[in-house]
């Protein structure tokens, strides 16, 4: 039986993140965004008090990309969401699992955000990152780590959130999990990103050493078709099997110019490099877009949803419309990432490809990294988008001595190669063998006397004003 807990603070905090470099993608262009720090506690019926820990940037026009809204309010959304789940969460005052609380919360959480006009997927966010920091805290209460606590189902999930499922698929999957002790990164190439020569896509001390590539789309056919022109000829001078997927961030308006751009890959020698490298394409079209679009014939190309990903029923949805696959981030919720790979393993059983795949909104060294890597490798990503030690200097204003605590608890993920302390890669891998330690993935918290509060949202000033 999966262990009660009763929660007994909630606390969030941030601190500033300043980019080594622009990261466009979509319509918008990120040079600085505060990370999010959440730390509980809680109280584990027979083991006592632990303090758990989660950290995600606060990325702004990706879980609200509406184009009347500014950067800087798209943020608030989540700060907004954080608040209301914070109260959803703290409200419940007996001893629940884990997933009780979530299962409880989620419901009420996604209604209550969309009646202040902050859509699922934002809506989504505050439990998310709740839900890291608690399953951190009863990990170190019950002394294991991840792997083996999610495997042992120390969360209680079942499928009341996933009626297509029954618990014991959900039970039989976790319990046959193997972690992956190597994920590879699939290395980023943002929209100003350079492609050639220094600082390039075939620059070794840009890619890392990496086999997988990511390159992010404009959404205008003849403009991606150009630049995937460039960066196929780059690719070619790695001298390596290298494969690569697309993102669109929803900004391909519709399935026509979708086709446009398949047609070219397709037929286009140019874009055979691209092409015959081709793994999947992430999210093209706007969410709304995408639920009302069949992909049709397209569907033989392979195509994910990730913004889409805003609810439970998201994945059956999707597949219903001809998508393969669907991202697994911790910032949209690590349990729904683990009924999507039930499904998707479920689903592949029947002769058919269904695969999750492992994306990043950058998460950052230290808490937020670990964290999600740790998840992929529990449900045997291979390869996931890392952006963090690409568009931010190591641990950036993190304090010296937090950094160096995380470098000695997790030798393998850190190293000092004389500009301070950053992720360590080893031949395109990250290594997973110093996550195996109790709690969610780390050793060790943050310097919670370096972080300053969580910002209040505007929402929530103008009401106490």
């Amino acid at each position: 039986m999966s262990p009660r807990l009763k929660l007994r603070d909630i606390a969030f905090f941030e601190r500033p993140v300043q980019f080594a470099r622009p990261f466009r993608f979509g319509a918008i262009t990120i040079n600085a965004t505060p990370q999010l720090f959440v730390r509980v506690e809680i109280e584990v019926e027979g083991r006592g008090v632990a303090v758990g820990a989660s950290a995600e940037l606060l990325v702004p026009k990706w879980f609200d990309k509406r184009p009347e809204l500014s950067p800087a309010q798209t943020v608030d959304g989540l700060r907004q969401s954080l608040e209301i789940a914070r109260g959803f969460y703290l409200a419940r005052t007996g001893f629940l699992t884990a997933f009780d609380l979530h299962a409880s919360c989620i419901g009420a959480q996604v209604a209550t955000c969309a009646t202040k006009n902050i859509p699922a997927l934002a809506a989504a966010y505050g439990p998310a990152e709740i839900d890291k920091a608690i399953l951190d805290a009863l990990l170190r209460a019950v002394e294991t780590s991840f792997f083996e606590g999610m495997a042992a189902n120390v969360a209680g999930i079942d499928a009341r959130l996933s009626p297509d499922l029954g618990d014991s698929d959900i039970g039989t999957f976790l319990s046959g999990r193997v972690p992956r002790q190597r994920v590879a990164i699939r290395h980023t190439v943002g929209l100003d990103d350079t492609v050639e020569g220094e600082g390039g896509v075939a620059d070794a001390r840009e890619n890392a050493g990496a086999s997988y590539f990511k390159l992010k789309l404009s959404g205008d056919p003849v403009a991606d078709a150009a630049r995937l022109v460039r960066i196929g000829k780059e690719l070619d001078t790695l001298g390596r099997d290298t494969r690569a997927t697309l993102d669109a961030n929803e900004q391909y308006a519709d399935l026509s110019a979708l086709q446009a751009l398949m047609d070219r890959l397709d037929r286009d020698a140019a874009l055979h490099p691209i092409a015959s490298r081709l793994l999947y394409v992430e999210q093209p079209m706007p969410r709304d877009i995408t639920r009302q679009s069949p992909l049709g014939s397209l569907a033989a190309r392979g195509f994910i949803i990730d913004e889409a990903d805003d609810s439970y029923d998201a994945f059956p949805a999707a597949r219903a419309l001809g998508y393969s696959g669907i991202s697994s981030k911790s910032c949209k919720g690590l349990y729904k990432s683990i009924v999507n790979a039930t499904r998707a393993a479920q689903w592949s059983a029947g002769g058919e490809m269904f695969f999750v795949t492992g994306e990043d909104l950058t998460c950052q060294a230290g808490l937020a990294v670990q964290q999600d890597l740790a998840l992929g490798a529990f449900l045997g990503i291979t390869h996931a988008e890392r952006n963090g030690h690409h568009y931010v200097d190591g641990f950036g204003a993190a304090p010296a001595a937090e950094a160096q605590a995380f470098a000695a608890a997790h030798s393998d993920l850190y190293a000092d190669a004389g500009q301070g302390i950053r992720l360590s890669i080893h031949d395109g891998d990250l290594l997973t063998g110093s996550l195996h330690c109790a709690g969610f993935a780390s050793s060790v918290h943050p310097d919670w006397s370096a972080l300053r509060p969580l910002e209040r949202p505007n929402s929530v000033q103008e009401q106490s004003a």
